[in-house]
């Protein structure tokens, strides 16, 4: 009963954290309608530094705790949970205040370091960077502490409150950007700084529905959880400096790990817009630059990302029991079928998003920045297959208690990406941002795999091969696609949206159902979902 309990309760908190992602994805394609590349730009300009505080401050912290208020469920102690939650809550509380304070403060400082130093008139306004960050900042007095309401539930097993409060803090935010901007450009014709400014406000928005909905579940609760502290037979009397150092054990290597993509595009956040007039462009032509690399081509190659790291990253309590175990048989076995999953979901949609980079571009964000945004999307789609393996691979080495390569393996990714950027960027434009993310991950992946490779004893001849038959899969596949968009360039007209949008619908079906006949066929989708298209497998 308890093993059921814990498989729906992690299957509706996969689930409310694939719809979160998703729509938080989604949102950016009609928010782009509204402020266009600059205002992606300046979105990113408040939202970045915000999102590393956040995931500073409190990105693991769930997870921490749960483990912490688990153990000592397990251990018949509830006190010691609760007395947790009472300090951590405050403890964050007056966390988020501090970094409140020095987002707030500090705004103008950081808008310094973002923008040119000329103020080129073409692009953003210095005061409307500040306005941006100050609004998105005040979303920190509410998300930290209640960061450690949503752990305390899923320590009891309890992943409800944390799904639903996810889910709904998404939908008020994304409602409340989308509104706020519609409101402020179409219907009282104000400024894009305004618009953009207050909808980052849209943070506070989420978040404060978020926790009025963990406290609607706390008021639920309540009783049944007093009465399990009233009969716990233990209480370990841990001193405070003891509970958080044991949190800290916990969350540290989470907090770093899954802050890798903010740490790269905080990179590009600061030297961007230097480079890129170092190659000679203006501030306006820059902050479109910007904002189709930093976050509409980012969010278009996230989508294949959040669903293969979604399905592989379920097995990873698997390996972490494996290790546990030292059942390495099995604990090889739950890696081989991760990388499966990820090289069979990424390649093929890198490909096709390198492929059909104008439609699907033009098709989701218009035409107006078509000619950059589809040249970035084409060189920048294949950073999707790296991505996921380097999420797979920290996550596999922190199922191995080797956190601390997991760490290593980003801090050199992090050094190539900061050594290349100004350069690359000076001397090739938006393009050379995109080719230091991709020679930073690589490195980065690079490491992971050999330190997975070593630690866990594992070799890659298999999944080598594996990729080979993928990658000849994605080559025929990427083939076919290719001559549908050239017939569909002759065929449709381009010079309006729905063309491409045609082209678009046209080049997926081709591509999806050219690689699903060639998978299923051969046996490899079998292999890696499962015996379901066992029937349409060819017979030997």
């Amino acid at each position: 009963m308890a093993d059921a309990k814990l498989v729906r309760g992690t299957m509706l908190l996969t689930g409310a954290t694939m719809t979160s992602r998703i729509l938080g994805l989604l949102y950016i394609f009609p928010f782009t309608l509204l402020v266009g590349q600059q205002g992606n730009a300046l979105y990113q300009y408040g939202y970045l530094p915000y999102t590393i505080l956040l995931s500073l401050a409190t990105l693991g912290v769930p997870m921490a705790v749960s483990k912490f208020v688990s153990k000592y469920n397990a251990l018949g102690d509830y006190r010691t949970g609760q007395r947790l939650l009472r300090s951590g809550v405050v403890f964050m509380t007056i966390t988020g205040f501090i970094t409140f304070l020095l987002l707030f403060l500090l705004a103008p400082v950081i808008a310094g370091w973002v923008l040119p130093s000329d103020g080129d008139p073409s692009g953003n306004s210095h005061g409307d960077v500040v306005f941006t960050i100050r609004m998105v900042s005040f979303a920190l007095l509410i998300i930290p502490g209640m960061a450690v309401f949503r752990g305390y539930f899923q320590g009891f097993q309890s992943m409800g409150p944390t799904a639903v409060s996810q889910v709904i803090e998404q939908i008020v935010r994304i409602l409340f950007i989308l509104a706020t901007s519609f409101l402020i450009i179409q219907v009282l014709d104000g400024s894009l700084g305004l618009a953009v400014g207050l909808a980052t406000f849209g943070a506070f928005a989420g978040g404060l529905s978020s926790l009025l909905v963990l406290l609607y579940f706390w008021k639920k609760r309540k009783a049944g959880i007093q009465e399990k502290i009233s009969e716990s037979n233990k209480d370990h009397q841990l001193s405070l400096m003891t509970m958080y150092k044991e949190l800290i054990i916990y969350a540290l290597p989470l907090s770093f790990v899954g802050l890798a993509i903010p740490l790269f595009q905080a990179i590009d956040l600061f030297t961007f817009n230097d480079a890129m007039s170092s190659y000679g462009v203006n501030a306006g032509e820059a902050e479109t630059a910007y904002g189709v690399f930093s976050r509409t081509t980012h969010a278009l190659i996230m989508i294949p990302v959040a669903i293969a790291t979604a399905m592989a990253v379920n097995l990873i309590p698997a390996i972490t029991q494996a290790n546990t175990n030292n059942d390495v048989e099995k604990m090889h076995s739950y890696m081989t079928k991760t990388f499966q999953l990820i090289l069979f979901f990424t390649i093929p949609a890198a490909v096709g998003l390198t492929v059909l980079s104008t439609p699907a571009f033009a098709s989701l964000y218009g035409l107006e920045d078509v000619g950059v945004g589809s040249m970035v999307l084409g060189y920048y789609a294949p950073a999707a297959i790296l991505f996921s393996i380097f999420t797979v691979t920290a996550a596999m080495l922190q199922g191995m208690n080797r956190q601390k390569h997991a760490i290593i393996g980003l801090c050199i990714g992090l050094f190539c990406k900061l050594v290349l950027n100004f350069g690359l960027i000076s001397s090739f434009g938006v393009l050379g941002g995109v080719l230091a993310t991709i020679l930073g991950y690589i490195a980065a992946v690079g490491f992971n795999i050999w330190a997975v490779g070593t630690f866990a004893s594992y070799q890659y001849t298999h999944i080598g091969k594996f990729a080979a038959k993928i990658t000849g899969f994605t080559a025929i596949m990427g083939m076919a696609v290719w001559i549908v968009r050239e017939g569909g360039s002759v065929v449709f007209n381009t010079s309006a949206q729905s063309g491409f949008v045609a082209i678009l619908v046209f080049g997926v079906l081709t591509g999806l159902l050219i690689y699903l006949i060639l998978a299923i066929r051969t046996g490899v989708a079998e292999q890696v979902l499962g015996n379901r298209f066992s029937f349409l497998k060819t017979r030997k």
